[in-house]
């Protein structure tokens, strides 16, 4: 299964060159059968630019997982804690195999809609 997320060009960026090798999200895909992540570089961009496998999905306190994650995070502390300010939970999906098309697609050819997702979208499996 493959789920789509709207990701901000910057780190979208960082995840395909490898820099950033976590994503974080206040909510995450629940269902475990989720492996690849297809990304959704927002405005200014506007486009599919790539995938990732998913190497898991980590679900833990804001302090307990900047502690594990802070070393490949691609983004700085305050950023983290300004994210997850007031939030009990904090998730990250590991970033593990990153692939950049060779074309961008637009949304609609991959998500059906011209509308990014505010959180994930479930994708239907290639054929």
């Amino acid at each position: 299964m493959r789920v789509l997320l709207s990701i901000k060009p910057e780190y979208a960026e960082k995840i395909l060159d490898g820099t950033k090798r976590y994503e974080y999200r206040k909510a995450a895909p629940r269902n475990e059968a989720v492996r690849v992540v297809v990304i959704y570089a927002t405005m200014p961009v506007g486009k599919v630019i790539g995938e990732f496998e998913v190497g898991g999905i980590l679900r833990e306190s804001p302090d307990a997982l900047w502690r594990r994650t802070r070393a490949a995070s691609g983004i700085s502390r305050a950023f983290f804690q300004s994210y997850f300010s007031g939030r009990g939970e904090a998730v990250a999906i590991a970033v593990r195999s990153p692939k950049r098309y060779s074309k961008p697609l637009r949304l609609q050819e991959v998500s059906g809609s011209a509308t990014p997702p505010q959180s994930f979208q479930y994708l239907a499996d290639e054929a």
